[in-house]
């Protein structure tokens, strides 16, 4: 059915919504997504693509396109290709009938591509750092207009500036999340684990957080963070962390110390990321009976992010060998989980850690240390 062109009322209000959504949103896939609905509702198309430039690879590509997925093209290459070349709007009536055209992509897909408009949108420098590209009109007049291409340059100047700001945001966190990553490797090498352990840590916890309810930006917060729940443990000696027999309680004491010292190296930031690592480095050896470690909170004094690296972190060290002990099999940590369901752990968190076990083991599998693959 053909749509009849967008009264002003109608076409302000779409801008507003879009622009105040794209103003509060601060995941770049987000921001693409809320960027290619503006650009298909505003002129009413079929299908709107957001390119970005690839600038190591020297490509275009898209993560956000109506009805595909990811596609990636040499640069400079296609209709979108040639106009962030040229920096130029392009509008194209008949697809087929210009050579820029690739329908191999059509004869994949089963879809046909006939009328194309595509606008470079530019960084607050002026450089451009993408493109709109909108497919087929949905009106009687099936082509774009130049009303179109007015309408699809507002919202390509409006939003490249807006990307622009999260991508630099998105920068940053990922600076954030490399930094901790990698000190949450320098404690666990320094008691001579592995860095895959960390990284397994973070792959378990965040199924756990998922599978029991928690916003996906609220399990990513703490798949990110729990990297470092160990690091306070890089102010014990190495006498004691690396100590093969049983550790005399002074040296227990201090063992116990690291989660202490990993809240207080981490609890003074304003950066949520590091607010939440501190939270995971203090309280992962609470028991949810109250006799765990630092404070003896119990129940649901304990962060939800504190009883989900728990099971995490015990996991792990509990199927890994380490230099004071053989990794367990299966079947005992199965039954150990079982044991300290409502003792130590949240019974809620073990329920959840049961119900996603073959998830759990497929990434234990996938990120064994080198040691255990080469056997």
């Amino acid at each position: 059915m053909r749509k009849k062109e967008l009264s002003p009322e109608e076409l302000l209000k779409i801008i507003f919504d879009y622009t105040s959504k794209i103003a509060s949103e601060r995941q770049l896939n987000a921001v693409l997504v809320h960027m290619a609905d503006m650009g298909r509702e505003l002129i009413l198309s079929d299908r709107c693509t957001v390119w970005l430039i690839d600038e190591e690879n020297k490509q275009l590509y898209t993560t956000v396109a109506h009805g595909v997925d990811e596609i990636r093209i040499p640069y400079g290459t296609g209709f979108v290709g040639g106009s962030i070349v040229s920096g130029e709007a392009i509008i194209i009536e008949d697809a087929y009938s210009d050579p820029r055209h690739n329908s191999e992509n059509d004869r994949k897909t089963g879809y046909r591509t006939k009328s194309v408009i595509t606008v470079p949108f530019r960084n607050n420098d002026g450089q451009i750092i993408g493109a709109y590209q909108a497919i087929n009109k949905l009106t009687e007049v099936d082509s774009f207009t130049p009303r179109d291409l007015e309408l699809l340059s507002l919202a390509a100047s409006y939003a490249g500036k807006s990307l622009e700001s999260v991508m630099l945001h998105q920068e940053i966190y990922d600076t954030q999340r490399e930094i901790i990553a990698k000190m949450g490797e320098v404690g666990e090498i320094r008691s001579k684990e592995t860095a895959n352990h960390v990284k397994r840590v973070a792959e378990y916890s965040y199924i756990l957080a998922i599978a029991l309810g928690l916003p996906p930006a609220e399990a990513e917060l703490l798949r990110t963070a729990s990297p470092m729940h160990d690091i306070g443990k890089v102010a014990i000696s190495d006498a004691i962390l690396n100590k093969p027999g049983r550790l005399t309680p002074e040296e227990y004491d201090a063992i116990k110390s690291h989660t202490d010292i990993g809240y207080r190296l981490l609890q003074g930031s304003k950066r949520e990321l590091l607010r939440a690592a501190a939270v995971v480095a203090e309280q992962h050896h609470e028991k949810w009976d109250g006799s765990g470690y630092p404070a003896g909170r119990k129940g649901e004094e304990i962060h939800i992010f504190g009883r989900i690296t728990a099971v995490a972190d015990v996991f792990d060290a509990l199927s890994a060998e380490r230099v004071y002990k053989k990794p367990w099999p299966m079947d005992r940590i199965e039954s150990f989980f079982r044991e300290e369901r409502g003792r130590h752990f949240d019974p809620a968190v073990v329920d959840a850690f049961f119900a996603h076990l073959p998830q759990i083991k497929a990434i234990r599998e996938r990120l064994a240390d080198v040691e255990e693959k080469t056997e």
